[in-house]
């Protein structure tokens, strides 16, 4: 695969196939931490490290212990375990060193762990035969994908602050609407070829 081929790879799961828009994975923080942009933002630098991190982490378990081992079929169970030990890194490092983040995440940061989107881009690696370049790719572009997403979400977020909606939009409702919106607005570029 030449340079070209993954700069593809990376639009591709940035924006065209972007993990919460289209694939609906990582719904779950996408509603839960996009009330402020500063949160949001946080997030999706944890997330960005954990599903880079865990894509090339997943990725050298499943080649090099799994496949040699006969064990393919304890593919998911590994790879939660993977998931599962980087977020408990990255919580201590931000307790440590970025407490206010780290208060701001508050239960989401531990619930990375579960954020389908993480296991999702790691078992999506798998499935679609990439290498580890092209493994590490997807996971970092995938991750940015998400980022975009809850950023642009939280910005629609803090915009409805200032609105005066009919009482019964009020809340998550207005919210879910407005994520609707935004997910049409996405899937006009599933329709790119880029082949």
């Amino acid at each position: 695969m030449d340079l070209k081929e993954l700069v593809l790879l990376m639009f591709t799961a940035i924006v065209v196939e972007n993990i919460i828009f289209l694939k609906f994975l990582g719904v779950c923080p996408f509603l839960g931490v996009s009330d402020k942009p500063s949160n949001a933002l946080g997030m999706g630098l944890a997330v960005t490290f954990v599903m880079t991190l865990s894509s090339a982490v997943t990725w050298l378990v499943y080649t090099y212990i799994l496949v040699p081992s006969g064990l393919e079929f304890l593919t998911t169970l590994a790879f939660i375990l993977v998931i599962a030990v980087l977020v408990q890194l990255i919580e201590m490092f931000l307790k440590k060193f970025v407490p206010a983040l780290y208060q701001a995440l508050g239960i989401y940061l531990p619930l990375i762990t579960t954020n389908c989107a993480v296991l999702g881009a790691a078992l999506l690696n798998i499935q679609n035969g990439y290498n580890l370049i092209q493994s590490i790719c997807f996971g970092f572009s995938s991750a940015l994908g998400f980022t975009l997403a809850i950023l642009i979400f939280a910005g629609v977020r803090e915009r409805l602050k200032f609105t005066d909606p009919p009482k019964a939009f009020r809340g998550l409702p207005l919210a879910l609407v407005s994520a609707g919106i935004i997910v049409l607005a996405f899937t006009g570029f599933s329709g790119i070829n880029l082949g």
